[in-house]
């Protein structure tokens, strides 16, 4: 099977700067690095003498294949200048853990140690700062903390927010630093080219499932991969994302506004009196055109008779036809998911809902994997995603989203041009 543009792979390149400020949270800091490595970064690790008490120097330089950088007077470092040199070589810095002595002395614009130095020193416009915050809930919420990461923020850092839930110290609430994994789709994020700044975006995704009895219903294969991938790199795109997810069991994307429903109908509910006030409707999900015209109340017995119960069934509404009649609709974008004759369903998809781009995939091809190969259909032809499709190619879900957020907002451009 041909790939193509693996995001696993979504880091490769970079030149990356990992800070660790003492704080227990270090222990998360090393599989954050094996995560960074393994998306093709190259990380240079600097870390404070506290955070020394936490891990050793001599972990994170096997995760990373590189020495460790600890004191400002190292001697590695021509002129002793790592301030200097790790700065201007560097994509990002990211501070993971910033605890709450760290950012205080951002704010403050100290620079009594490396990492702090490295921060004071390093060109904003070339080496963006990151922070991930880490420390008791009572030390994220007391107000000098909140001053002082208002200040950093202000100062141009990205505060990159913080977690909740049990803390090393036996209490519960906000403070912890995120997750690696969470940490990692931040940085993935940040790096994305912000081709949908300030839009707002509304999606939806998966199947929907329309109950002929208590336990019983219809369905059909959707995985709602697709979809999720397509709300999680409108955020990257710079979007205000609202996600309406069909039954799937998928973990909703970092900064995404997620709406749970089930049947075709509450769909629709939660979705066309939202629809106005977005500037982007993208309609991922599969959603079901018939369902039982009247749901049993009770589980549909065998009665040994043979013959199966009279299941009437009531056509659902057009979700995406629907909110292309509004009277200022939104730049709509379909999916049709066929089985056979792809482009010709595709066109007459198209024109039957009266939008500007429907985006057509075979759905026995792709339900439930984790790649996909589009065919992107508008009034002025047709293309494939990713080149070479009708050939076999094939890309990962969440390359073909951004892909696919950057012919959208190249087509949104030249609309409103």
């Amino acid at each position: 099977m041909n790939t193509d543009n693996d995001s696993r792979r979504a880091l490769a390149g970079r030149r990356l700067v990992l800070g660790l400020s003492g704080g227990i949270a270090c222990y998360k800091s090393a599989e954050l690095l094996r995560l960074l490595v393994k998306a093709g970064a190259d990380v240079q690790v600097v870390m404070t003498e506290g955070a020394a008490q936490f891990i050793t120097p001599v972990t994170m330089q096997a995760l990373s294949n590189r020495e460790v950088f600890l004191s400002t007077w190292d001697a590695r470092a021509p002129n002793n200048m790592a301030h200097i040199n790790l700065s201007r070589e560097a994509d990002a810095l990211l501070v993971a853990p910033a605890s709450a002595d760290f950012i205080a002395r951002l704010a403050q614009g100290r620079a009594d140690d490396l990492l702090s130095l490295l921060c004071l020193a390093r060109p904003p416009g070339l080496c963006p700062l990151l922070l991930a915050p880490a420390m008791n809930r009572e030390m994220w919420a007391h107000p000098a903390t909140q001053r002082n990461v208002a200040q950093v923020a202000a100062d141009g850092a990205r505060v990159l927010g913080v977690g909740s839930g049990e803390q090393a110290c036996g209490e519960t609430g906000d403070g912890r630093m995120l997750e690696p994994e969470e940490l990692l789709d931040e940085l993935v994020a940040f790096f994305q080219p912000k081709v949908l700044a300030g839009k707002t975006v509304l999606i939806t995704a998966g199947p929907t499932f329309e109950p002929i009895d208590p336990v019983r219903g219809i369905t059909n294969h959707s995985s709602g991969k697709m979809g999720f991938a397509m709300a999680r790199a409108a955020r990257e795109a710079g979007a205000d994302v609202t996600l309406v997810a069909g039954p799937v069991h998928l973990p909703t994307p970092r900064g995404v506004r997620r709406i749970d429903v089930q049947t075709a109908q509450q769909m629709y509910d939660a979705v066309v009196p939202r629809a106005a006030a977005h500037e982007i409707f993208i309609a991922t999900a599969a959603v079901a055109d018939w369902r039982p015209a009247s749901a049993s109340d009770q589980k549909l017995k065998k009665d040994g008779s043979g013959r199966c119960p009279d299941i009437g069934f009531a056509e659902n509404p057009d979700i995406l036809a629907a909110v292309a009649r509004l009277p200022r609709p939104p730049f709509c974008v379909g999916f049709a998911a066929e089985s056979h004759d792809l482009l010709a369903h595709a066109r007459a998809k198209r024109e039957r809902k009266g939008v500007p781009l429907l985006v057509g995939n075979l759905g026995p091809a792709t339900f439930g994997r984790d790649d996909n190969a589009l065919l992107l259909v508008d009034a002025n032809g047709h293309a494939e995603l990713p080149e070479g499709a009708s050939q076999g190619a094939r890309a990962d879900k969440l390359a073909l989203a951004r892909r696919l957020m950057g012919e959208i907002a190249r087509r949104l451009a030249s609309e409103t041009a």
